[in-house]
């Protein structure tokens, strides 16, 4: 008698075991890689299912056609306004999901390379924006003495010292923070459960005593940093506050107010001064937490000061260059093409 074939794993078995098993067993990714990836899919399969009338749980691998991949990344970009980058990161969480279910699925190997045949979208990086040093201090501001000023203060001054990301800053616990006179520093939790210490200015070491001095009922697992009900701020709320200190500044340097002010605009701040003071590209990258060296040369590029600089050190030929004709039949053939 022979044995009965094994059946092949259903769609939902297979979501589930990429996430429980795959993602945070197996490779062990941060919760915060795993709920991006999980928003993703909630998205998919919402659209998925006012397309084709079924249910997540009774959808097959055969289910997922180009056309409704495709359907789905025009979904995003169009009706939900997401950006290119954001519209292949969802795209790049479908192709890890397929790539792992080829291995569980074998039967569906023809249906998951037709998948997987959907090409990210190119797309030219926009030269990133930053502020002058007296910008970046007149948002930085002055605090009165209420307690948001006080926080915003020490926040926007943390920001511009580590060139943090905004889910690292605010994930900075009281016992985050060394404020010893040689050794002051910042420790950061950031991607990817990479950690990386920062040493602090004594004008943020000076505010930080300051803060914890109007705090003493903060505990060392607190949030450095709270918002009024002593939890973690959200992004939204560091946004908020931030746009309502760019628009202050604005007051004294109107040039912000033509200019979006968001937290990662003054990464990219600090960045930019720490290159123009002569700081090495290698530092830097180890500053910012990038993973590759390779990202932080986007900062040199956007540098248009440093390449004045090196174009003042060249000296203008006194001749003057001739300009190379092509012959007709050249020019013809060219404008063929």
């Amino acid at each position: 008698m022979s044995k009965r074939a094994k059946l092949p794993p259903s769609f939902a078995a297979l979501v589930q075991a990429y996430f429980a098993e795959y993602l945070i067993q197996q490779r062990a990714l941060s919760a915060q890689t795993i709920a991006a990836y999980r928003d993703g899919f909630v998205l998919f399969l919402a659209f998925a299912e006012a397309r084709l009338g079924k249910s997540p749980a009774t959808m097959a691998l055969a289910d997922i056609t180009p056309d409704l991949i495709m359907a789905f990344l025009g979904h995003l970009e169009h009706q939900r306004h997401n950006c290119v980058r954001s519209r292949n990161a969802r795209l790049a969480a479908l192709r890890s999901f397929l790539k792992f279910a080829a291995h569980r699925d074998v039967a569906s190997l023809q249906v998951i390379e037709r998948a997987l045949g959907v090409p990210v979208r190119r797309f030219e990086r926009p030269l990133f924006s930053y502020l002058s040093r007296e910008e970046m201090l007149a948002v930085i501001g002055i605090p009165d003495d209420s307690w948001l000023s006080q926080r915003d203060h020490v926040l926007f001054l943390l920001m511009y010292n580590t060139g943090a990301r905004v889910s690292e800053i605010v994930g900075v616990k009281l016992g985050d923070v060394v404020l010893d006179d040689n050794a002051a520093c910042v420790h950061l939790h950031g991607k990817g459960r990479k950690q990386r210490s920062v040493p602090l200015w004594r004008s943020t070491v000076k505010a930080v005593r300051a803060w914890l001095r109007l705090n003493p009922q903060f505990q060392p697992t607190a949030p450095l940093l709270p918002n009024r009900d002593g939890n973690v701020m959200t992004r939204s709320n560091v946004t908020k506050r931030l746009m309502l200190a760019a628009r202050t500044a604005a007051r004294q340097y109107p040039r912000l107010t033509k200019q979006h002010v968001s937290p990662h605009t003054i990464r990219h701040t600090t960045a930019m001064h720490l290159l123009q003071a002569g700081v090495d590209i290698s530092v830097i990258a180890l500053w910012l937490g990038h993973e590759s060296p390779v990202t932080t040369h986007h900062y040199v590029e956007a540098d248009l000061t440093m390449k004045e600089r090196a174009l003042a050190k060249l000296h203008e030929p006194d001749v003057t260059i001739q300009r190379y004709r092509a012959p007709d039949s050249l020019l013809d053939f060219l404008k063929t093409l």
